[in-house]
């Protein structure tokens, strides 16, 4: 792999830190400032709703401009946003933002929230990136890679987040995330990308052009399936997105659950790293549903009692195998889709696996907290399952959990034996056979 491609992991690293720092340390400080669930499951539904919106968008982006380009002006605009955002609590008294009804806490953690999803255009552009400098041979151990700095980016941004939030305060957070973005933004532009043109082959990638992207998409049997698969998978996700660290907190505290989460992320690491080393197989597919079955698996026991050590393990071996699952779509779609159309379709993929996960985060709360909740505190849970499950408010998520293992267990059985999946799988043994 190029030197050149190890300068931009770098520089993602760094980017992808900084966003992940400010998104986890402003959902943490919120929900100690609030302590509403509803807040910060309305964060995420925030957060996952513009990343759905936005990939249409930033997809088009990447492939009219050069990758570079995107990648600078993905930056600056998160340098902007965060001074915005540094600006309004600098003004604003810290009582107003106790108040989960209070507009300028709101203001804040939107401005905030879209500094780093304004980072998301480097999500789209390194696969195309991977597709641009590296054999095919090799594109899945590179995918490997990417999870891997992910991950890394995912540890440090987790234990200082919690840690910054605990003993500095949120102002510090952003002080912090305007310093690293405009070292991202120093380095990148000195940095040479090989790209000697960009690619249009078509009038049309002036503009978002969803048609286009679709006619591609659907060229490839069973690529739909798949994108829609991941659609639903990532509804069902919204749950623990919405309400991971709620449930996390009624175990720890802020301090150590921001260490724990740094720990943690070792996963993706060290699932990128077994990527990077032993790529993903002849059938990135079947890897790809193999590892998601496990990971449901995983999600149905980990917090069937009320304990931080299975919490722990569970989440690490779930978090191993988020980057096998990315790598191997990525790959495939690497794979299906010309290099001048990757821009659009990973972004229309985006896009379209991520626009349940709004609809999960926003309902999920009231869901929690006014059944689930009560069912294990005051409700019938009590007597049904309290004596060996446990009662209270953290054990009403955690039941929540529980269902929607059970629930994308099922779902991945069932697709497995789909007719999307066999027209996919034979797509991909064609393109080997090419």
């Amino acid at each position: 792999m190029t030197k050149t491609f190890y300068a931009i992991l770098v520089n993602s690293l760094v980017a992808a830190l900084t966003n992940t720092f400010v998104w986890f340390a402003v959902t943490f400080w919120v929900f100690l400032q609030t302590q509403s669930v509803l807040a910060t499951s309305v964060m995420a539904g925030v957060y996952v709703g513009t990343v759905a919106l936005s990939g249409f968008f930033l997809g088009s982006l990447v492939d009219r401009y050069r990758k570079k380009t995107a990648m600078l002006l993905s930056s600056v605009c998160s340098l902007i946003l965060y001074t915005l955002a540094q600006i309004i609590f600098s003004s604003t008294s810290p009582a107003v933002f106790a108040d989960v009804s209070s507009i300028p806490l709101w203001i804040f953690i939107v401005l905030a929230l879209m500094g780093a999803i304004a980072g998301n255009v480097r999500t789209i552009a390194l696969p195309t990136l991977v597709t641009l400098l590296i054999p095919e041979a090799d594109r899945d151990k590179a995918n490997g890679l990417v999870g891997t700095t992910n991950g890394v980016s995912f540890l440090i941004a987790s234990i200082f987040s919690g840690l910054a939030i605990g003993f500095l305060g949120v102002y510090w957070v952003l002080v912090f995330a305007i310093a690293l973005t405009v070292a991202v933004i120093l380095h990148l532009t000195i940095l040479s990308i090989p790209e000697q043109r960009i690619i249009h082959t078509e009038h049309h990638t002036q503009h978002i052009d969803i048609r286009g992207t679709i006619r591609a998409i659907a060229l490839v049997p069973g690529l739909f399936g798949l994108i829609f698969f991941n659609c639903f998978n990532n509804f069902l996700g919204g749950v623990f997105m919405s309400l991971m660290d709620a449930y996390g907190l009624s175990l720890v505290s802020v301090q150590v659950w921001g260490i724990l989460w740094g720990l943690l992320s070792l996963g993706f690491i060290v699932g990128g790293l077994v990527v990077a080393k032993r790529g993903l197989g002849k059938s990135p597919l079947q890897t790809l549903f193999l590892a998601n079955i496990v990971m449901w698996v995983i999600a149905i026991g980990f917090t069937i009692q009320a304990s931080i050590v299975l919490l722990t393990v569970g989440l690490f071996m779930y978090l191993c195998l988020i980057p096998v699952v990315e790598a191997a779509e990525q790959t495939i779609l690497q794979a299906v889709i010309p290099l001048e159309r990757q821009g659009r379709v990973f972004g229309f993929a985006q896009s379209i696996e991520q626009a349940a996960s709004p609809l999960t985060a926003f309902m999920i709360g009231p869901i929690a907290q006014f059944i689930f909740i009560p069912f294990m505190t005051t409700g019938t849970g009590v007597d049904l399952i309290g004596n060996w499950f446990g009662t209270g408010a953290a054990r009403g998520i955690a039941l929540l959990f529980t269902l929607t293992g059970l629930i994308g267990l099922v779902v991945t059985l069932l697709a497995m034996r789909s007719r999307s999946y066999q027209k996919l799988s034979k797509s991909w043994t064609n393109q080997l056979n090419c």
